[in-house]
């Protein structure tokens, strides 16, 4: 939608939230649609659970080696260890020195997509990232490049990506927990798609967007890397598991 509609929608906007919600909400808002010519993301994570806390990680040179502790955002549960960066960016809040800034909301998606072995869950996921990326295309590959190698702890995920001249939504849901499974012969091995199928789409440029707790990508270009990215085994995986049959410009995400 293009800008001159962008402050009846936040009046809009504004009306719903004065009722009781339960999403939580992002808005998106790209360059071109700003009365300033700046990106920007909101995120309200509306949990009663969850309390709001501006953190800061300052940056940070590591040794050769180093590794990561990992715990899970909303809970604390221990998750794990991943290989540490060399220099990490500092971050305030959700947004770091080079202005890379991610917010999520979550879709849930099928149950039996969750990895309870994953290392990496959604929250962990934002603020890594938020101090190893120096813009939205690179925080897209750096969470993509964490979850194939660490596995993905979380359900469906939305998440608001953006860095000064960019604006992205990136949807991701993870493959399933190891299953152990029997050949003719009856004999048993584990099965394990580690990592996470996804979709990011840059939202273009005059336009605004929003998610709440919904996932938006439907269908997507397959050949535009400059506005749509994807994990190569999206189309994949999802004919593996039975929940897709058709041609693959009909694929759709949610």
């Amino acid at each position: 939608m293009r800008k001159n509609t962008l402050n009846a929608l936040l009046v809009a906007a504004g009306l719903l939230l004065t009722g009781p919600l339960v999403a939580c909400t992002n808005f998106l808002v790209t360059k071109g649609a700003s009365a300033d010519g700046s990106t920007m993301i909101t995120y309200a994570a509306d949990s009663h659970v969850l309390y709001g806390e501006l953190y800061f990680r300052p940056a940070a040179d590591y040794p050769e080696g180093a590794m990561l502790d990992v715990y899970e955002w909303d809970t604390g549960k221990y998750l794990g260890k991943i290989k540490q960066v060399r220099h990490t960016y500092s971050v305030v809040g959700n947004i770091n020195e080079h202005q890379v800034a991610i917010g999520e909301t979550t879709y849930g998606g099928l149950p039996g997509l969750v990895d309870t072995t994953g290392i990496i869950d959604y929250g962990s996921l934002m603020y890594i990232t938020l101090q190893r990326a120096k813009t939205a295309r690179e925080a897209i590959r750096i969470m993509g490049e964490l979850v194939a190698e660490y596995g993905y702890y979380s359900s469906g995920e939305s998440f608001s990506i953006s860095d000064p001249n960019e604006v992205w939504i990136l949807e991701m849901i993870g493959k399933g927990s190891p299953q152990v499974v029997k050949d003719k012969r009856g004999r048993t091995r584990t099965v394990h798609n580690k990592g996470a199928v996804w979709v990011a789409m840059r939202i273009p440029d005059g336009y605004i967007s929003g998610h709440a707790n919904q996932a938006r990508i439907t269908t997507f270009p397959l050949n535009d890397p400059e506005n749509c990215i994807y994990s190569p085994d999206v189309i994949s995986f999802a004919r593996e598991k039975g929940y897709f049959t058709g041609a693959d410009q009909d694929f759709s995400f949610s």
